[in-house]
């Protein structure tokens, strides 16, 4: 992230129009590709063509706005410090450190800095996602096989 990046919580207004926007463009979120009608306060317009995945990225955002938080975009080559990549992941900066000098993760130093690559970091959270479904789905097939008492 560039020290650019200014973080803003949406005002009421933009989360009441965030939940609006998301409800109308959530049906068209299945199509491969959408065009869409652009109008400013102006009564100025222009068509546009978003590809679908565009649109689903649009919707993600406009989900995260209506329950009132702010939103960072992040190139998947973006290099991270130590603490973005620990806010990614939830987890402490000590704790992420020590990851990655464990070399679960990649990283790189830049002096005394390291740097993690975005990429890197959501493998390694698509990685222990995984592993607690599979850790979930034993359990319950435990209890299930001990009539512990879940349905």
């Amino acid at each position: 992230m560039t020290s650019q990046n200014v973080v803003r919580l949406p005002t009421p207004g933009e989360i009441e129009q965030a939940r609006e926007s998301s409800k109308t463009l959530s049906k068209y979120a299945s199509n491969d590709r959408v065009q869409m009608t652009l109008r400013d306060s102006n009564g100025e317009s222009e068509d546009i063509v978003l590809p679908g995945h565009t649109l689903q990225i649009l919707l993600d955002v406009l989900a995260e706005m209506a329950k009132g938080n702010a939103i960072s975009l992040i190139p998947r080559h973006q290099e991270l410090s130590t603490q973005e990549a620990a806010d990614i992941l939830n987890v402490s900066r000590p704790f992420l450190v020590s990851l990655l000098e464990k070399e679960e993760i990649p990283f790189r130093k830049v002096g005394t800095h390291r740097r993690v690559l975005l990429s890197d970091i959501l493998q390694y959270k698509d990685q222990i996602d995984r592993k607690r479904e599979q850790t979930l789905d034993k359990l319950a097939a435990y209890s299930q096989r001990n009539e512990m008492g879940y349905e």
